[in-house]
């Protein structure tokens, strides 16, 4: 069986559209957006053997995620991960090309997808 965790607040309703607004402002403290496109399709991936059990109290088996490709119409002083509950120590603007080649083996696919994705938008 496999159980996955979700950024979606199921408890007070929230939308994959709110939980990606939320998520954005918890881990970045990033408000000043525009959605370009709501990636259709749910990406999942599992954690591998050896993380499981051992990360997020071992509730969960990997994610199920919803994306969004978003314009930020901020300046990059206004981003700020030093926030109530950090999950990054740093950030970089990359090359969309880039992005399986910076996230680790087990996220690859979810990313990969995410680069055609972005391909196909842009054309």
């Amino acid at each position: 069986k496999k159980i996955f965790s979700c950024i979606v607040d199921l408890a007070n309703n929230e939308t994959p559209f709110e939980a990606m607004q939320r998520e954005l402002a918890e881990e970045t403290s990033i408000k000043k957006i525009k959605v370009l496109k709501e990636i259709e399709n749910w990406l999942e991936y599992e954690l591998p053997p050896n993380l499981l059990g051992r990360i997020w109290k071992g509730r969960y088996r990997g994610q199920k995620q919803k994306w969004f490709i978003v314009k930020f119409l901020g300046n990059d002083s206004e981003i700020n991960l030093n926030t109530k509950f950090p999950e990054f120590i740093e950030w970089k603007w990359i090359n969309y090309n880039l992005l399986p080649e910076v996230i680790v083996d087990f996220k690859k696919k979810v990313y990969e997808k995410l680069k055609i994705e972005i391909i196909n938008f842009i054309g």
